[in-house]
């Protein structure tokens, strides 16, 4: 399997980035790690393994990126704004250097870009494409958490940049002439989630709740009671998206 490493110093973030890219050829799609990993945990946790046939035939070319969870959402130690301006700037970076290198590495300006991501890489995932429906027009979220009320406790500290990151707060005010259409006519959302251990089907259901009264489709996906919030279950949820996307 073709793979590559890319390493830069990210202007939005002020601090080196690594990307992982595997495949030479096929639709992009740009993986989120978990809570404070890196973008070598999709490889390291199998689930690279598990797609390598889709890769090999050229199917899907896989962007695995960094994260700053550990700076952000996960650092309890720091104030919340400054949690949330790292989120802010994550997302920039994200948008303001990924995208660009995804169009460039698949050398087509403007292909459409999938987005994936289990547990907290699903907010990512989720949350990219809510806020950039231009660029990204797929997301496959499985086990995620989409309001950022459940893992922070400082109400004081909310402000716009964590607003405009915690996505059951700015999709259920959305009524622009630009995003919104956007979302509601040429996007695909999936939202994936297991009923069996560690799981928390509400936060899904939360989330399909406020894209459902903003006429936004999606594809509410609940699996059954054996479906647990580990990486073999989504090594199958991820092979079954990718049946049917790629």
């Amino acid at each position: 399997m073709y793979r590559e490493r890319h390493r830069w110093f990210s202007a939005n973030l002020q601090r080196d980035m690594e990307v992982l890219v595997y495949g030479s050829y096929g639709k992009p799609m740009l993986v989120f790690p978990t809570a404070a990993a890196n973008c070598y945990e999709y490889e390291d946790f199998g689930m690279i393994a598990a797609i390598a046939h889709r890769i090999d035939e050229g199917k899907v070319k896989v962007f695995c990126v960094d994260s700053v969870n550990g700076e952000s959402w996960m650092n309890q130690e720091a104030p919340l704004q400054w949690r949330s301006l790292r989120q802010a700037q994550y997302d920039g970076y994200v948008r303001n250097e990924i995208v660009p290198f995804i169009h460039d590495a698949c050398k087509t300006a403007g292909i459409p870009i999938i987005t994936t991501g289990s547990s907290f890489g699903a907010y990512h995932a989720a949350n990219s494409l809510f806020k950039h429906p231009d660029v990204i027009k797929c997301c496959v979220a499985m086990s995620g958490l989409y309001d950022l009320r459940r893992c922070v406790n400082d109400p004081r500290g909310y402000d716009d940049n964590f607003y405009f990151n915690n996505p059951v707060d700015y999709l259920a005010n959305m009524n622009d002439d630009y995003h919104l259409p956007l979302l509601q006519h040429t996007c695909d959302i999936n939202i994936v989630c297991g009923t069996g251990p560690w799981e928390n089907p509400d936060f899904s259901r939360q989330i399909s709740n406020v894209l459902a009264r903003k006429n936004i489709p999606h594809k509410l996906d609940l699996w059954g009671s054996e479906a647990a919030h580990d990486w073999p279950w989504w090594m199958k949820e991820i092979n079954h998206y990718l049946d049917i996307k790629v």
